[in-house]
């Protein structure tokens, strides 16, 4: 048995706890840093998944006579007028971010369906192009990510309700456009934009219409001004509690895509959005501008519904 080393300095209680203190100062004080670069990472993330829905955008702007992406097909008397290829199989009305799989070969559900039953319930389980890393859990198909300008880009909606009308606004071509000052698309709030922080209600991935909820119906992106004869994101309520605006989810930021495929991180007022002192999106206002958004680069009305 080895003889036992006598006269060997060690820690004193004291000692150690003195260095536990010093590690976990140095954690204290290297955590803030570390959340930050991870959340900027999410940042940088979301920003190249809206580069690449920008690409698809812009693929199939090219094989469609240079015409964008509608917000989502209009609903059709004909069933048969409601089911559109979608570049791995066959979906109900899809909205625009799906119809991107169609041209641009990356799909937002690995098995599309036909079903109408199906569509608020199906979940994006394809491409993580079309998720946002800082709201992983927002997933549904209906309640995505993502906000596409359908008002001025493309509002397949038929004027008054009716088929033999014609839509809202046919989907624009690219060369009528200011395209690197006109939004495409960004983060979106979903109907809770219209409604004080307060009165905001969980994420559904269910796909259930819970107008406060964060994210309801948040494919759509309504612009920072509407009129009484504009369009509200959630056709079946349209009222200014139920109006879409983007989620300033990056640091008080939002993601923005543009048409001409490059993204900005944009704060709300830059891109025309008032806020009222409870957190709820105005629908108008002086400082409330469609300029980004227009495509023409004025503060131009939303189309009429009628």
């Amino acid at each position: 048995m080895a003889a036992r080393r006598i006269g060997m300095p060690a820690f004193t209680l004291i000692e150690l706890l003195v260095v536990v203190a010093i590690i976990g100062a140095l954690i204290a004080i290297l955590l803030p840093s570390l959340q930050i670069a991870r959340a900027a990472s999410r940042t940088s993330v979301c920003a190249s998944n809206l580069r690449q829905l920008g690409v698809g955008a812009t693929t199939y702007a090219n094989a469609n006579g240079g015409a964008l992406i509608p917000g989502r097909p209009g609903r059709y008397a004909d069933n048969t007028r409601n089911v559109y290829y979608v570049g791995n199989g066959y979906h109900w009305r899809p909205r625009w971010y799906v119809t991107l799989g169609a041209e641009a070969g990356f799909f937002a559900f690995n098995q599309p369906s036909p079903e109408s039953a199906q569509d608020n319930i199906k979940l994006i389980d394809g491409s993580r192009v079309f998720l946002c890393p800082e709201t992983p859990e927002r997933v549904n198909n209906r309640n995505s990510p993502y906000g596409y300008n359908y008002q001025f880009l493309g509002n397949t909606r038929f004027l008054g309700g009716q088929e033999a009308h014609g839509f809202i606004r046919p989907p624009v071509k690219v060369e009528r456009l200011r395209a690197a000052d006109t939004l495409m698309a960004a983060d979106a709030l979903g109907t809770a934009a219209g409604r004080p922080e307060s009165a905001r209600t969980e994420y559904r991935d269910d796909g259930v219409s819970e107008l406060t909820a964060v994210g309801n119906h948040a494919w759509s992106l309504d612009p920072p001004r509407l009129t009484a004869t504009s369009d509200f994101c959630d056709d079946g309520n349209r009222a200014p509690q139920n109006r879409s605006a983007p989620d300033a989810r990056h640091a008080e930021k939002t993601n923005s895509l543009f048409v001409d495929g490059h993204v900005k991180l944009s704060t709300l007022v830059w891109l025309g959005y008032v806020l009222n002192p409870d957190g709820s999106f105005a629908t108008d206002g002086p400082q409330a501008s469609n300029r980004q958004f227009s495509g023409s680069g004025n503060d131009d009305d939303p189309p009429p519904i009628q």
